[in-house]
């Protein structure tokens, strides 16, 4: 970035590039403070509960008050043979070690009286047809409203770079605009931005625009350079001006963009996942000294940039515990369950946590790697916090054989090993979408995104049984590719499903790969499917809105209709369809139920 100290002009006098891009940027925060105007309403309704304070923020222990289980309220049906029964599965073939008996209702709740959450209305709620018409696809896992965040941030910076000047003749203004997005770029970064905070949005929902920003600030950087290098070359000073110590910071910096950029597209961010990671720390830290010793006044931005980063390490070690996990294969599902009984509080249902597994086992830099999960398991259980990690690379797949190798513990006679592990978060999940507030609640996931769903319908069960949450109905709709993930996690939805004893929950498992010797289904508990072939989305929506107007029992049958929400974890392509079935709901049906909300968790981001 050439200094903007110059003697020669290489800007419109009309024009103080300097107050531009500063007012560029005034306007950019502007823009995200209107969005934030927007979920002001659910956030004041959230934090209303001073219970919500305490939840998604910081991990912890806590001391858990124990209450008597009491007998389950639905039969449960042998299974065949060949299959393990629910109450009578082994330690290495069960889900679970632990009951959900300590979900049953006690009988105190009800004499305590309700205390329901708040419930607001999303604005996508209030105005449908806006919202569909924002939420359509234009390509897998991208809508046109995010289109439009970022054609309006394009626009913004286009003008800015253009306004009464010409790129080749007036580098120099590019050069502000790439200063000017430095602190938006490493803001985006952080997992702890500050703009997803005041707009209620994990990390992995902005990482789009960081993408896009980073994309602009490399664009204007190149065009910047190549400006100037134009320049000296007409005017044959090219051998004179790349001597000069600013000059050569220059290109330093403009390497490390560039680096940055080039292990950024997808083919390093899937193949080489640890590549693109270590090159963007390294990177992002030369990056700003070489800046500011290119052009001394661009340290404002600097230290902006600096301190967003800085703040974010600091909050992320603030967030990040260490504790003893015992870890257990999962062979039907290739899954790896980590078990930390002791960390049991500080999350909420749809949260992941960062993990790094302590041990020489996971290779030479295996141990340092970190790797997001969503956790599987509400908070406040005895099971405390539970991870499955399904084996899809190498540092899974040396997870998964580590746990496989282990064997039957002596003290607990239970089969696993004991791993030291490091655990940061949380972070991500609904925002100030509160789940136990509406009327219905449907969960639609796929593979490993059952860890989602278990852990949002185990935390309503929860809130259930002390008479804080509104939700009537609840459906799971698990797709899978073989019917054998079915069988180890047979144990917890059936205990789930025995708990669900005020809200009814209906589990539906779909399986589409086909199979010579269809599986018996006499062994499922009621409320419990196993069917072949894709789920019909659009069926189980009509008639989750239909049960949630008419149904209802005890005090629940006198409760205000508050909208149906659609959790989704899975593919980008499973958001699409379920997006896409939302947006075809007839208008009435959805004003009659209070509107339908959809909170989309992607597998990668």
């Amino acid at each position: 970035m050439e200094a903007a100290t110059q003697s020669a002009p290489s800007t419109s006098p009309a024009v103080n590039a300097f107050q531009l891009v500063f007012h560029i940027d005034v306007f950019l925060f502007a823009l995200a403070g209107v969005f934030a105007l927007f979920a002001l309403p659910r956030a004041l309704a959230r934090f209303s509960r001073a219970a919500e304070w305490r939840h998604g923020h910081i991990l912890r222990a806590i001391p858990l008050e124990r209450r008597a289980p009491k007998p389950p309220m639905r039969s449960v049906q042998s299974p065949p043979s060949g299959f393990p029964a629910a109450e009578n599965v082994a330690s290495d073939e069960s889900h679970t070690l632990h009951s959900e008996a300590h979900l049953i209702r006690h009988p105190a709740a009800k004499e305590e009286g309700w205390s329901l959450p708040p419930h607001v209305r999303a604005w996508s709620s209030r105005v449908p047809t806006f919202a569909n018409i924002l939420r359509y696809r234009l390509d897998v896992g991208f809508s046109l409203g995010q289109a439009l965040v970022l054609v309006i941030y394009s626009a913004a910076l286009v003008y800015a770079g253009f306004l009464k000047s010409n790129p080749f003749a007036d580098p120099l203004r590019t050069g502000f605009v790439a200063m000017s997005q430095i602190p938006i770029v490493y803001m985006l970064a952080t997992k702890n931005n500050i703009l997803g905070i005041f707009l209620g949005l994990g990390y992995e929902k902005l990482n789009y625009i960081h993408r896009f920003a980073g994309t602009l600030l490399v664009i204007a950087s190149n065009v910047h350079s190549l400006g100037y290098i134009y320049q000296w070359t007409i005017n044959r000073t090219f051998s004179k001006n790349i001597r000069m110590p600013a000059h050569i910071w220059a290109f330093v910096a403009l390497i490390t963009v560039d680096l940055i950029y080039l292990f950024s597209i997808p083919f390093f961010r899937r193949r080489a996942y640890n590549l693109f990671y270590y090159t963007h720390v390294v990177f992002f830290i030369l990056f700003l000294p070489a800046i500011h010793a290119h052009q001394p006044g661009v340290w404002p931005y600097v230290i902006a940039a600096a301190g967003v980063i800085g703040l974010d390490y600091l909050i992320r070690l603030m967030k990040t515990r260490v504790y003893n996990a015992r870890i257990r294969p999962i062979p039907d599902l290739m899954l790896t369950r980590i078990e930390v009984p002791q960390l049991n509080a500080g999350w909420r249902a749809g949260q992941h946590v960062r993990l790094r597994v302590l041990s020489s086992a996971m290779g030479w830099i295996g141990w340092a790697e970190s790797h997001p999960f969503t956790i599987a398991t509400a908070a406040k259980t005895p099971e405390g916090m539970v991870l499955l990690c399904e084996k899809t690379g190498g540092w899974t797949g040396k997870l998964y054989d580590m746990a496989k190798v282990a064997g039957y513990a002596s003290d607990e006679g239970v089969y696993g090993r004991t791993v030291q592990v490091m655990i940061e978060g949380p972070y991500g999940g609904p925002g100030h979408c509160v789940f136990a507030s509406y009327s219905a609640a449907i969960f639609i996931v796929g593979g490993s995104g059952i860890t989602f769903a278990l852990s949002a319908v185990q935390d309503i069960l929860q809130r259930d049984s002390e008479g804080a949450s509104r939700v009537k109905i609840i459906e799971v709709i698990w797709s899978v590719r073989d019917y054998a993930s079915l069988t180890p996690l047979v144990p917890q939805l059936t205990a789930l499903i025995q708990q669900s004893i005020y809200t009814p929950l209906k589990i539906s498992v779909h399986y589409t790969r086909a199979s010579d010797n269809p599986p018996g289904k006499d062994f499922l508990p009621p409320g419990l499917t196993l069917t072949a072939g894709r789920p019909k989305i659009a069926k189980i929506l009509d008639a989750v809105m239909s049960r949630a107007v008419s149904y209802g029992s005890n005090v629940k049958s006198s409760m205000d209709i508050t909208g149906v929400v659609v959790g989704v974890c899975g593919p980008a392509g499973m958001g699409d369809d379920v997006a896409q079935v939302i947006s075809q709901v007839d208008a009435g049906r959805r004003w009659a139920v209070g509107g339908i909300e959809m909170h989309e968790e992607v597998f990668g981001w």
